[in-house]
């Protein structure tokens, strides 16, 4: 099986767990793996992140000399990798090749062959380059921001790749419209139904659960703004972001009081544990004014995959992974009617609830585990 090198622009990052989780599951899955990681993450991050981090070759050690190397060795497609440099617009020539030929050393020295992009800004640029620059085939990823908010040369890259993977159907009828002609696939992130499990015979707290980084995307000011419709609604609100004042002074103002509860950051043994504890989980996603979006939000996976209901939007992803049998969705950015979903919710009976969120463990061990989204990536990097 070929050896990976995943081309990442900053990693470990806190609130981007799937990166880490992939690359795990591709190594479980047989396929040797080499983090090549362009900038080393700054703040708090998940251990078993920084463990891989850690154990990577480190970009910033890169000899001159073995770039230079690099450089004066070009490959059977180095023409490709010099005129995806010239179209390109978003970064400078010169640092895009220097630093491309330092990823190309790295993937030479530990005999990679094939590059994985995690998404479609500079690490997909720098994988391109230094892909075409050694003959090997090269991929990446899109997920969200980086297609709808900061798109950088896409069309360009989609057409520079051997394949690129689209996180969910909508994103991948959007990726088509720019590139015919590009290899896409539609593989979601997956999670691992064995770490993320209902607890037995644990105490219900009666709450609902929200998890995300506070930012316009997720969607939190409709949840605030739905809980002070369903007043029999009380929210723990786990992560931190740009928001968190601006949410916390709107609640304030909604007159929530404890109904609303701000728990930070929790990593995740914290949800592992405590997660299972709720009686469902609120994902009220929607485009952000700059266009971010999540596209398909992991944490709606371990949720389900956790036993919990979930109460989302149609919207991208969650309508793909939450069906009528495990939750309920709602239209985007409409308050009133999430605030009757989680009425809807919080009527059921405890034995009703359980059956809802055991479907929903269902459907994710069938469709969105990580050993699933680990074949098929595999099958792609194979037949790249």
């Amino acid at each position: 099986m070929k050896t990976i090198g995943y081309v990442l622009a900053d990693f470990p990052v806190f609130s981007e767990t799937f990166v880490g989780n992939e690359m795990r599951a591709v190594m479980d899955h047989g396929h040797p793996v080499v983090p090549i990681i362009m900038r080393p993450g700054q703040g708090p991050a998940h251990p078993q992140d920084v463990v891989l981090a850690d154990g990577s070759p480190k970009f910033a050690d890169v000899p001159a000399t073995e770039a230079l190397a690099i450089a004066g060795h070009p490959g059977r497609s180095a023409a490709r990798a010099l005129a995806f440099a010239r179209r390109q617009t978003r970064l400078s020539r010169r640092s895009l090749l220097w630093n491309s030929a330092k990823v190309a050393a790295i993937a030479r020295r530990h005999g990679c062959g094939h590059l994985h992009a995690h998404f479609s800004g500079g690490a997909a640029a720098h994988a391109i380059v230094a892909a075409r620059w050694l003959g090997i085939s090269v991929s990446f990823v899109c997920h969200g921001h980086d297609v709808y908010a900061e798109p950088e040369d896409l069309p360009l890259k989609l057409r520079s790749a051997d394949a690129v993977v689209a996180v969910c159907a909508d994103m991948e009828a959007d990726l088509r419209s720019l590139s015919v002609n590009t290899k896409l696939a539609n593989i979601t992130c997956g999670t691992d139904p064995g770490a993320f499990r209902p607890q037995k015979e644990v105490s219900k707290l009666p709450r609902l659960l929200f998890i995300g980084r506070l930012v316009g995307q997720k969607g939190l000011d409709d949840l605030l703004d739905a809980m002070a419709l369903c007043k029999s609604a009380e929210v723990d609100i786990v992560g931190s972001g740009p928001l968190r004042e601006d949410c916390e002074r709107r609640a304030s103002e909604l007159g929530l009081g404890d109904r609303a509860r701000f728990l930070g950051n929790q990593g995740r043994d914290w949800i592992v544990q405590e997660g299972p504890r709720y009686l469902g989980l609120v994902a009220p996603f929607k485009p952000a004014s700059d266009g971010s979006r999540d596209s398909g939000p992991l944490v709606v996976k371990e949720a389900m995959a956790m036993g919990l209901p979930v109460i989302g939007t149609r919207f991208m992803g969650n309508k793909e992974m939450v069906a009528e049998d495990t939750g309920f969705l709602t239209p985007i950015g409409d308050p009133r009617a999430l605030a009757a979903a989680m009425d809807r919710l919080l009527s059921l009976s405890d034995d009703e609830r359980r059956r809802m969120g055991l479907r929903g463990r269902a459907r994710v061990i069938e469709r969105f585990s990580l050993a699933g989204q680990a074949r098929s990536l595999s099958a792609l990097f194979e037949a790249a």
